[in-house]
């Protein structure tokens, strides 16, 4: 039987980065990818390095977030020279825009709560339609106003995934594709992945999205994840008009636009339906009028990974030790602390995060005995 140190199940986003992470730091890794057959998030990601609102009723997320968005340059030029692939990363600030007064006034007062929460120490600002015009001149007349952020920004998921593989790859890391991992049993001292051939790891990290549900029960790790759509627009290139990446719209640097502004409890179905489609192109024409006429040229529905507050879960098992999980809806986003920091809290360090704790799972199955 194949053996390995590190087992990797799930090779997305969440996964790479945390399967590179260990390579990198001298770990032995394989990573289980399920292949084209996957839910795949990372394919359908927005590409967002978003801080603005996350950690509402959680701030140790809101600092988690920040910390990754500040490691990401770092993490962006360390890809660029182990691969030579520009993950296209730029983070000039990022706008949330809204379409009522009322729904900036909601807002606000989310950002104001994570500002107190932080102690102050939360840089948002508030634009009326007047400064917001200022900086983005193509907003349209319907838009009440808008809050920027200097820490977000956006990056190209695609090219990330290849640079994340390439540079696994670069430092000995192993990929074993389109085997599903249908259990994993512990064993005396190690596990054994049952795959297409069975193989044993000393220590195993569960990072298969929505399949974390069915494989971290078996490792004693509790993962209640359950599916929640996004539907995202392409449209045609067009002059650049949007230097700031928004919570529904980017452009990226070829001009092609990107548009997604839906969640959807529908399951585990990931197309596209042409309702969601049409709220979606209406409301980015009421933001930019100029898109009314500007073609779409493909579309798709993607399957986010949520937790039932939301935010991520980190865990390692005292039932089985060498068990470990990580799921979250941000892969963009926590990409860099995902391989720069939870990696060496996954390999046995303990990186000077004294909030990691938080996002273990069993807040959920103690909200429950409450």
């Amino acid at each position: 039987m194949p053996e390995t140190e590190f087992a990797v199940v799930g090779g997305g986003l969440v996964g790479m980065a945390v399967a590179y992470g260990l390579q990198r730091r001298g770990h032995q890794v394989t990573v289980f990818d399920e292949g084209d057959i996957a839910y795949r998030a990372s394919r359908g990601n927005f590409g967002l390095v978003w801080v603005q609102g996350k950690g509402a009723g959680m701030p140790d997320y809101a600092r988690w977030t920040r910390l990754s968005a500040a490691l990401w340059p770092e993490f962006a030029d360390e890809l660029k020279r182990k691969t030579d692939v520009d993950v296209e990363l730029t983070q000039p600030g990022g706008l949330d825009l809204c379409l009522t007064e009322s729904e900036l006034a909601d807002q606000v007062a989310r950002l104001e709560g994570l500002r107190d929460a932080l102690d102050g120490n939360y840089p948002f600002q508030v634009l009326d339609p007047g400064r917001l015009r200022g900086m983005v001149p193509e907003a349209g007349p319907a838009v009440s106003g808008a809050t920027y952020f200097p820490e977000d920004g956006h990056a190209n998921p695609l090219f990330l995934l290849r640079a994340l593989l390439g540079a696994f790859r670069a430092e000995g890391g192993r990929i074993e594709n389109g085997g599903t991992v249908s259990a994993i049993t512990p064993t005396r001292g190690a596990f054994r992945i049952e795959t297409e051939r069975p193989w044993e790891a000393a220590q195993v990290v569960l990072s298969a999205g929505l399949g974390n549900a069915k494989l971290g029960p078996m490792v004693g790790l509790n993962a209640p994840v359950k599916p929640n759509r996004g539907q995202v627009l392409i449209c045609e290139r067009v002059q650049p008009f949007l230097n700031y990446p928004t919570v529904q719209i980017r452009q990226i640097g070829t001009g092609s636009v990107q548009i997604g502004d839906s969640k959807e409890d529908v399951g585990f179905d990931d197309t596209t339906a042409p309702r969601v489609v049409a709220a979606i192109a209406r409301r980015a024409t009421r933001l930019f009028p100029l898109l009314e006429n500007v073609r779409v040229v493909r579309a798709w529905g993607a399957l986010r990974i949520m937790s039932p507050d939301g935010h991520p879960i980190y865990d390692r098992s005292t039932e089985h030790p060498g068990a470990h999980l990580v799921t979250c809806h941000s892969g963009v986003t926590l990409a860099a602390a995902h391989a720069l920091v939870l990696a060496a809290w996954i390999g046995g360090g303990e990186p000077e995060i004294p909030y990691l704790e938080t996002f273990s799972g069993k807040r959920f199955q103690l909200s429950s005995a409450a």
